[in-house]
């Protein structure tokens, strides 16, 4: 049984024709994981410690000078900018993120937002987009519908699921119902396992 996190599936059904056939061959066929080969990884890492342990915002400016790679040394300045802009003076408190492998129709699919902030009266389950480019809307409503059909049943109603563009600090949350996006997706899943022995 194919096993995506939420960010390849979310890559698939943004394609058509030929390229999404090629992009359910690359995760088919991809090496293992490993965190070296993870671009956002020590950013991830570092928001989460901080948040973790109720550090300062100053802190997140740490990671640059401990950086070797240097993609990452002209990449991160502009996450950590946004970053700190998103936190801004919110009284931010963090909670441990829910997260599950939610299966339907042979395709299992690991939904794990970074970040449990508690801030405004408010909890959100975060996920993060790190990129440069720019955070379609329909990327918005697959990720944050996903949270909520996932991650719904293990959290109070009450729970923010939410989408943060790390980049220019918009924190984004669902506002009206999408007719049949759930059975849209559905069948997308669908089309993945049916795809999946033959590339």
């Amino acid at each position: 049984m194919p096993e995506l996190t939420l960010t390849d599936f979310v890559d698939v059904v943004s394609k058509a024709g030929t390229p999404k056939i090629t992009k359910v061959k690359q995760l088919k066929n991809r090496p293992a994981y490993h965190p070296s080969h993870d671009f956002y990884k020590p950013f991830r890492d570092h928001v989460v410690k901080i948040h973790r342990t109720d550090l300062k915002k100053a802190r997140l400016d740490r990671l640059i000078p401990i950086l070797a790679d240097k993609n990452k040394i002209n990449n991160y300045p502009g996450l950590i900018t946004g970053y700190k802009r998103f936190w801004g003076r919110k009284n931010i408190k963090w909670f441990e993120p829910t997260s599950v492998i939610w299966s339907a129709n042979g395709v299992d699919l690991r939904v794990n937002p970074e970040l449990g902030l508690e801030f405004g009266g408010n909890q959100y389950l975060i996920k993060l987009y790190m990129k440069s480019d720019p955070l379609a809307k329909a990327r918005i409503d697959i990720i944050t519908h996903l949270m909520d059909t996932a991650l719904r049943p293990q959290v109070d109603e009450s729970v923010v699921m939410a989408v943060l563009d790390v980049r220019t600090h918009h924190l984004i949350t669902p506002t009206v119902p999408i007719p049949a996006i759930h059975a849209g997706l559905l069948a997308e899943m669908a089309y993945i396992s049916a795809l999946w022995p033959s590339v």
